[in-house]
């Protein structure tokens, strides 16, 4: 692994893992660019986003281009799931009570952090996090899962996590969903569907993942134990602290909050666009 950045002075930690169903997650990735904007500016430190989201699919921009996205919409509406798009890379995913998502919010000076120094940054934290389970776990993609990518982390060839990154104005959130426990296969059958609607036997020039459900798992089942998305987040205070100076549990400053609803809109407006049926 090359050099991360898991060391910071001081780490902020803003929690918003227990806010409930009514958390909509165009609200988590409008929070993200508010926190790029003040920590890529020097006004606030390093930060780390705790954020669950229930029974919502995040679908990237690729997504919104398939021929029959209002029939795959209507399906997972259909199974209670909300959608939405979100502006950072990636494919679908799925969001529910037992995925915790963690944003690292880090200051970039001059391009100073380079995409693979910020996927190593989150799987040095997640190395950390998972240390009290012993568990061993690699990074590379994991064909037939959900928005598959190079930094895909499994065991034994079944993917528990994906990481994603956002760049602007001087700060990169990097962020990652982890699956915590519920059934990693019942998710992934759900995005296949999905996929399998949206096509509807067409050819596309890009090409969407075949979703095989077995190759998804939750940490609870890879590790045979009882294990919840608290637990994780126990285990996050704990990495934060020893990796920093200075840590503390906050909220978004004034200037963020008033930053904030600017950037909700712009989500807002990119969903209504990217989702005009």
């Amino acid at each position: 692994m090359t050099d991360h950045l898991l060391s910071q002075p001081v780490w902020r930690l803003i929690d918003q893992s227990t806010l409930g169903p009514s958390f909509d997650a165009r609200q988590s990735f409008a929070t993200d660019d508010t926190l790029c904007t003040s920590i890529g500016s020097g006004d606030s430190p390093a930060t780390a986003r705790t954020w669950v989201h229930h029974d919502t699919i995040v679908l990237g921009i690729q997504d919104t281009r398939l021929p029959h996205l209002k029939e795959a919409i209507e399906f997972l509406e259909s199974e209670g799931y909300r959608a939405i798009v979100r502006n950072s890379g990636g494919l679908a995913v799925v969001l529910d009570s037992g995925v915790l998502n963690i944003s690292l919010i880090l200051p970039e000076k001059e391009g100073t952090i380079d995409i693979n120094q910020g996927y190593d940054t989150m799987t040095a934290l997640v190395e950390e996090l998972l240390a009290p389970y012993n568990a061993k776990f690699e990074a590379y993609e994991i064909v037939g899962s959900y928005c598959p990518g190079s930094y895909d982390l499994s065991i034994g060839g079944k993917k528990f996590a994906g990481i994603s990154q956002r760049r602007m104005r001087g700060g990169v959130a990097v962020q990652i969903y982890l699956c915590v426990d519920g059934s990693g296969s019942e998710r992934a059958a759900v995005i296949g569907e999905f996929y399998k609607r949206g096509l509807a036997g067409e050819d596309t020039k890009f090409q969407y993942p075949e979703i095989k459900p077995d190759v998804m798992a939750s940490l609870a089942e890879l590790l045979g134990r009882p294990l919840t998305v608290a637990d994780i987040h126990a285990s996050l205070l704990r990495v934060l602290h020893k990796n920093s100076k200075l840590f503390y549990s906050g909220q978004l400053t004034v200037e963020e909050s008033e930053l904030l609803p600017g950037n909700i809109k712009r989500m807002w407006d990119r969903n209504e666009k990217a989702l005009s049926l």
